[in-house]
């Protein structure tokens, strides 16, 4: 089937099946840490404090992260990170099972694993278009990778709803810890034939800078990025306050919560089957236009929800247009930028989603202490639609700066 063709592809094959088992775990761990920090403080501000410390590295260090590796090998970059995220998963795993737990460990451990994730998530990003040998098939293979994470999505908060109820948080962290063994084991019989990493003249502050002067120069990678951006702090965040929803709006416990994770992984398992099967002429843009305005609407459908059946529909929908937003922007990036500007300009994606997301948790957490979930999350929905409209008015003025550009040239030549 064409849905699957890039898993013909040996390296991108493993790497297929380590990531599918691997964030099953990765998955459960994170509804595990939501409901174990809900469950101590029952506070939403905690509980997007939490998400803020796991993903506030990604603002500071994903630019950094993206020049260091353009310089460096990534394969060798990704196998250490994996590493090391599967020592912080054994650490939670160890601490609650000895009963020696707090806000405070929980937190800093987060923090650990946002500073680990800068580096894993765009050296891994950067690894994708080294997967495959046939590079017509890179958006697909970026699709399937997107189903893996968005399927684990909806499987892991399941499990994980399960276990919670029955064996406990540090089962599940257990259960990610030994996860890693298979992204580990195929890494090593990988294949990978790299470009050696050029080593560059300058300083890394000059790589930055030559990163942002290239995205500058680029208003159709830049606007992508900035709509991400935008989305990450004042609409993405939604999903810190899930637990809420569960536990205060439809008096659940963590099942409840499980069911509502699972909802927004299933909607966003259909979005990555749908990205699959698109063309490689697809316009990514009018589709990054169409999924964003989904996205909002289904926000509103989820606020004024008053029933539960109907508030996993919205979230389902919330999740099919949040992943064919993300995963249609991603592609374009991929296929975009130039090879020696890659891992930079992917570390600019990073940072525009999981660097502005720990900011907006925060802020959300913050303002659902005081107004309630139902009205900040309607009130994201409004701003998702109005992000929307902003992004089709600059995208009007890029295509008539692109025809004035293309006017002057063919004068020049004249």
């Amino acid at each position: 089937m064409s849905v699957f063709r890039s898993l013909k592809h040996h390296n991108f094959r493993l790497h297929f099946t380590g990531q599918a088992i691997s964030l099953v775990g990765t998955w459960m761990q994170r509804v595990a840490i939501s409901w174990l920090v809900y469950r101590l403080t029952g506070s939403a501000l905690l509980l997007g404090l939490v998400t803020f410390l796991s993903l506030i590295p990604s603002l500071v260090l994903a630019p950094f992260a993206g020049s260091f590796i353009d310089r460096h090998n990534k394969f060798k970059v990704v196998m250490v990170t994996q590493i090391a995220l599967m020592l912080q998963a054994g650490a939670l795993a160890t601490m609650v099972w000895l009963n020696y737990y707090s806000i405070a460990w929980i937190s800093a451990l987060s923090l650990m694993q946002g500073l680990i994730n800068s580096f894993d998530t765009t050296a891994r990003q950067a690894l994708m278009v080294d997967l495959v040998d046939d590079k017509e098939d890179l958006p697909n293979a970026i699709a399937l990778n997107s189903s893996a994470f968005n399927a684990a999505r909806l499987v892991g908060p399941a499990l994980a709803g399960i276990i919670l109820s029955s064996l406990g948080e540090d089962v599940c962290f257990l259960i990610n810890f030994l996860s890693f063994i298979a992204v580990i084991c195929c890494l090593l019989m990988m294949k990978l034939k790299l470009i050696p990493a050029s080593r560059s003249e300058v300083n890394i502050w000059g790589d930055l800078r030559k990163g942002y002067e290239y995205l500058k120069e680029s208003p159709d990678l830049s606007s992508l990025i900035l709509l991400l951006a935008a989305s990450s702090l004042l609409v993405i965040p939604y999903t810190t306050l899930l637990p809420v929803f569960a536990k205060d709006v439809f008096h659940g416990d963590a099942t409840t919560f499980s069911w509502f994770e699972s909802a927004a992984g299933l909607g966003a398992l259909f979005g990555a089957v749908f990205m699959a099967t698109l063309k490689p002429a697809h316009d990514l843009i009018r589709l990054t236009i169409l999924s964003s305005t989904v996205f909002a609407v289904a926000l509103l459908g989820l606020a004024v929800s008053s029933s539960m059946f109907l508030a996993l529909v919205a979230t389902a929908a919330t999740g099919a247009g949040l992943m064919i937003q993300n995963s249609a922007i991603n592609t374009y990036l991929q296929t975009h930028a130039s090879s020696e500007m890659r891992a930079r300009t992917l570390s600019y994606y990073i940072m525009s989603y999981q660097g502005m997301l720990p900011i907006g948790s925060l802020l959300i957490g913050y303002l659902a202490h005081f107004f309630g979930v139902g009205v900040v999350v309607f009130v994201e929905g409004m701003l998702g639609i109005l992000i929307v409209l902003v992004f089709m008015l600059h995208q009007r003025g890029i295509t008539h700066w692109l025809r004035w550009l293309h006017v002057m040239r063919v004068r020049h030549l004249r």
